[in-house]
């Protein structure tokens, strides 16, 4: 089948690249020169496990080329896959000018009978009235499916190569068997294909990241009680995970969600609610208890150092919002790294992936500069705070980071290291929610 992609971001890339090594012809087109350039140099623009062996396997087979027309990607194509940003306005609302663009130019170029497929992120109803303008500027019926994304940033070839389920909105029972067919070879075909109207579609995308975020938050909350009443949170952790109704999956105490989809999609989701007439409480109070995280350690460093921190320094290890990604938007560690600066504190940052991004989010500044190593970092350092979960910082050396630091302070923002073993080594310690003897 011949596939072209409109958006080579994270979601347009991955989905690219796994649909090429399931064996269709895939060509993917971003009016961005410069990633297309890269790209054709068979490497990823940015930090994704597996993605660049997947790129350069299509590239090998000749099942994958790069363009920057959007022509391009709908010449001879059966299915033309969208893939376009819905960033967040600044009320909230989702930004949806670059999909109306796509799809004016999009549905005059596309062959007749060829399914247009959607996996932008959209507000609820955006499809159908996506498909009107498709039709509407074609002069012809052009046929729409709404298929939502579920990757996970880290993991997303194999959830791209082996998903969880196919989610499919629309109602011609023609195109939903076009796009169901050229998932079939993903997971062996195991994955079940869902079917169901627009809506519903746009809707369980929402949900699903809404219910996910909520976890985070709900365990967050939970670290805080365990913190004022001497209970210990990976205990708490441990004893609901057991539970088959709950799982363990997103019990994980820490700085906060952020990346692209969770802060995003609750804020349109919550602003979809009011247009609704909807009161969205649970949505409202888990953005809250989210935002709230980036302050997690106020209360332990002005017992340190008081109100004053202006001329400490702060050995910051993470910038990437998550483990595995080097993507930095909405990332706690950037949020906590302003924070620090604000308040007068210089601040030296690793991340095994991300400080390029990091550079260009947060600009210049001679209060930020970036270790090429995480012992880098410590010198001078009167704390030490982890910020993101990479393995790298799951083992460190503590009788080298006590050597280098100026102070043995550490403020585990990921809860990655053992209080016992910090106790050992002569530190004071901090984690998020967990009770230890390491004051």
């Amino acid at each position: 089948m011949i596939i072209g992609v409109i958006g080579a971001g994270y979601v347009g890339l991955v989905t690219g690249a796994c649909l090429a090594r399931a064996g269709h012809s895939v060509r993917i087109v971003d009016s961005d020169a410069a990633k297309i350039a890269i790209l054709r140099g068979g490497r990823s623009p940015h930090y994704e496990p597996g993605l660049d062996a997947c790129l350069a396997e299509g590239i090998r087979a000749g099942r994958l080329s790069f363009g920057v027309r959007i022509e391009e990607a709908a010449r001879g194509a059966a299915v033309a896959l969208l893939a376009v940003g819905t960033p967040s306005r600044p009320d909230g609302t989702a930004d949806l000018s670059f999909l109306w663009e796509a799809v004016r130019e999009l549905a005059v170029a596309l062959d007749d009978g060829a399914v247009l497929v959607v996996k932008s992120t959209v507000p609820v109803g955006t499809n159908r009235r996506l498909a009107e303008l498709a039709s509407r500027t074609a002069g012809r019926p052009v046929k729409v499916v709404s298929n939502p994304e579920f990757l996970r940033e880290g993991t997303a070839v194999a959830d791209c190569l082996s998903p969880d389920r196919v989610v499919l909105g629309g109602g011609d029972a023609e195109a939903l068997a076009v796009v169901s067919a050229m998932y079939a070879g993903m997971a062996g075909g195991r994955a079940p294909v869902m079917a169901m109207d627009y809506e519903s579609a746009e809707m369980v995308k929402y949900a699903s990241n809404a219910y996910l975020a909520a976890r985070l938050s709900f365990i967050n909350e939970f670290a805080a009680l365990c913190r004022a009443t001497g209970a210990d949170i990976s205990a708490v952790c441990r004893g609901m995970g057991a539970d088959r109704r709950i799982g363990p999956d997103y019990l994980h105490p820490g700085l906060g969600y952020g990346g692209s989809c969770f802060p995003k999609d609750l804020q349109a989701l919550s602003r979809m609610a009011e247009s609704a007439g909807v009161d969205a409480a649970i949505c409202r109070a888990v953005v809250e208890v989210n935002q709230r995280q980036a302050g997690w350690f106020d209360p332990p460093l002005d017992a340190e150092w008081g109100k004053d921190w202006s001329g400490r320094h702060i050995a910051l290890w993470g910038l990437a919002f998550k483990a595995r990604t080097d993507d930095v938007r909405a990332s706690p560690a950037l949020a906590l790294a302003r924070r620090l600066m604000a308040r007068g504190v210089g601040v030296a940052a690793h991340d095994p992936a991300a400080v390029a991004n990091a550079q260009r989010e947060l600009g210049p500044s001679p209060a930020i500069r970036y270790a090429d190593d995480p012992y880098d970092a410590l010198p001078r350092a009167d704390a030490l705070i982890i910020a993101t979960e990479w393995e790298d910082y799951r083992h460190p050396d503590m009788a080298r980071i006590k050597t280098l630091m100026k102070t043995p302070l550490i403020l585990d923002g990921r809860n990655l290291l053992d209080p016992a073993e910090a106790a050992r080594a002569g530190f004071r310690y901090e984690s998020v929610g967990r009770s230890h003897p390491c004051r």
